[in-house]
C-alpha cells in the first residue's frame, strides 16, 4: 500500500492532469455544495476558484505536513484536515461560504462524491 501512495505522489507534472483534477475537482465541490446543508457557492467563477484553492491547500497539506487531505485517505486526521480545507477556502474565495458543520458534513459528502466520480478531485 505504501508504494501505491508514494506512485500517485510522483507522478510527473503535466498540464493534461491539471486540469482533469481541476474539472473534477470542480464538480466534486458542486455537487457537494448542492448536496450539504450550510454549504453554498454563488456561481461558476467562484466554484472555479474554489476548486483552484482546495487543490493548492491540499498540496500544501501533503507537503508541508505529509498527510493527505481527502476525506478517505488518513483516517480521522485526512476527515479532519478536508472540513478544515473546506472550510479555509471561504476565506479566499468570495461567493463561496459554508459553516463549520457544513465543512463537516461537506467533507464526508465530498469523500462519498470523490470515490464515486472517476479521478482524483483533493
Amino acid at each position: 500500500m505504501a508504494e501505491e501512495y508514494k506512485a500517485t505522489r510522483d507522478e510527473p507534472f503535466s498540464i493534461t492532469h491539471l486540469l482533469i483534477r481541476l474539472v473534477v475537482g470542480a464538480i466534486v465541490l458542486a455537487i457537494t455544495a448542492a448536496l450539504t446543508p450550510g454549504f453554498s457557492i454563488a456561481g461558476i467563477w467562484p466554484l472555479i476558484f474554489a476548486a483552484i484553492i482546495l487543490a493548492l491547500l491540499d498540496y500544501l497539506a501533503l507537503k508541508i505536513l505529509g498527510v493527505n487531505a481527502s476525506p478517505f485517505g488518513r483516517g480521522i486526521t485526512g476527515f479532519i484536515l478536508a472540513a478544515a480545507i473546506i472550510y479555509i477556502t471561504q476565506f479566499f474565495v468570495a461567493g463561496y461560504t459554508v459553516s463549520l458543520w457544513g465543512a463537516l458534513i461537506g467533507a464526508l459528502v465530498y469523500g462519498i462524491v470523490d470515490l464515486i466520480i472517476p479521478g482524483k478531485a483533493m
